[in-house]
């Protein structure tokens, strides 16, 4: 793969939303120009193998588990941490294959999840007004006005933690070639599976510096990670971000929250997957446990009808945040697996394959999500609240999530 994509930030004239206001131009070309000669972090081969291995969830031949932080931190990539979360995945692919008799296709939340959307571009705070934190690949989570500046820099930093942790990963994986952390079983539901890593697509400056044209097929691949998606605040239809996954051949998904309309689920379709190849294009929907059962039928339909043999997916996390007395951002173990469960009513209603689960999790005792069989209170959430974004279930409440939704595929 030696090929450099050209031009970043926006295509086709069009602003892309959701973009930092770098103060330095000459600054951020630099950046990206090295980042354009960088290695690429992840293989052709190994996006080719996702998508065959996402292509079996779409015809409902295997669940999709994807899960990681809500956004990495610089500071958090460390081997305990990529160790816990890995092998909190590895626990809950178990627990999933075994109750849905189906082999479990294990996804990352990493090595790239470290710039995050925001609602408002200016946070308040004691009376102070600054940029708001947009994860640690733009600028800090310090509440300064040297920290909240934009970094074009912090996009290196970002390829090199996302390097350490695809470095961690093969370690745990004892070594294995990358994407395949052990022996390949397909149709295995226990042994030792494969291990993919994923982000939203956010920082078109990176994303457009890390995409390589494959020097044997011609193909376009994002080498920033295996799969790669767009969020509710960047899936505009004719935006820049639908843009940059249309020119690329890894595995897609695009994120939709309630307010989805199914003529934009058509227009997905048509710009990301027109030649309806199972594998390329993943939904995941975020529509909130009191929406989901109303919002996804219309959407599940469009496609049907659209003759698209996409993945679907639930994220059940991002519907139902709510903010605590404390003034903590919380979210409820109870609703959570409300939302997941109207999910698998639905696709079972419809006859159609519930195709897994994209969750915010951590493998550490954090108190961020209330719940739980060993529940956590809104009392306990400041004892060790430390999510540098939005809260993320901890071991013990992923893992038993994990046995409740197994128990849903189970009696589906």
């Amino acid at each position: 793969m030696v090929g450099v994509m050209g031009g970043i930030g926006t295509e086709a004239g069009q602003r892309a939303a959701q973009q930092p206001d770098w103060p330095e131009p000459q600054e951020l070309r630099a950046v990206t120009g090295r980042l354009a000669k960088a290695p690429p972090l992840v293989r052709a081969e190994a996006c080719d193998r996702l998508r065959g291995r996402l292509a079996a969830v779409a015809r409902g031949e295997a669940l999709l588990l994807q899960g990681g932080d809500c956004a990495e931190t610089f500071a958090g990539v460390t081997p305990q941490a990529v160790h816990g979360k890995l092998e909190l995945l590895r626990g809950m692919a178990g627990v999933l294959g075994r109750g849905a008799a189906l082999p479990v296709v294990r996804v990352g939340r990493m090595a790239g999840q470290f710039a995050k959307p925001r609602s408002s571009a200016v946070e308040h705070r004691d009376g102070s007004a600054l940029p708001s934190y947009r994860g640690d690949a733009v600028n800090s989570l310090e509440f300064t006005a040297a920290g909240r500046r934009p970094d074009p820099q912090r996009m290196e930093r970002m390829y090199e933690a996302s390097a350490t942790t695809l470095d961690l990963l093969r370690t745990y994986a004892h070594g294995a070639p990358e994407g395949q952390a052990g022996a390949d079983i397909p149709g295995a539901v226990d042994g030792p599976p494969e291990f993919f890593v994923s982000h939203e697509a956010l920082l078109l400056d990176y994303e457009h510096a890390l995409t390589r044209t494959d020097d044997t097929t011609g193909a376009r691949y994002g080498t920033s990670g295996h799969l790669l998606w767009v969020g509710e605040r960047t899936r505009a239809p004719e935006g820049a971000h639908l843009d940059f996954l249309a020119g690329i051949r890894n595995p897609v998904a695009v994120k939709l929250g309630p307010t989805t309309e199914t003529d934009e689920v058509l227009r997905y379709i048509e710009r990301l997957d027109p030649d309806r190849e199972a594998g390329r294009l993943t939904f995941v929907v975020r529509a909130g446990a009191d929406r989901i059962r109303d919002v996804l039928p219309a959407l599940v339909e469009k496609a049907l009808a659209e003759g698209a043999a996409v993945g679907w997916v639930t994220d059940p996390m991002h519907g139902n945040t709510f903010t605590a007395p404390s003034g903590h951002k919380t979210r409820g173990f109870d609703v959570i697996l409300d939302e997941i469960r109207g999910f698998v009513e639905v696709h079972r209603a419809l006859g159609t394959h519930p195709g897994g689960i994209h969750l915010e999790l951590t493998g550490e005792d954090v108190t961020e999500c209330v719940g739980g069989a060993d529940p956590v209170h809104t009392d306990d959430l400041p004892q060790r609240y430390t999510t540098a974004c939005d809260p993320r279930l901890n071991r013990r409440q992923a893992l038993d999530l994990a046995s409740r939704v197994a128990e849903l595929y189970r009696g589906a």
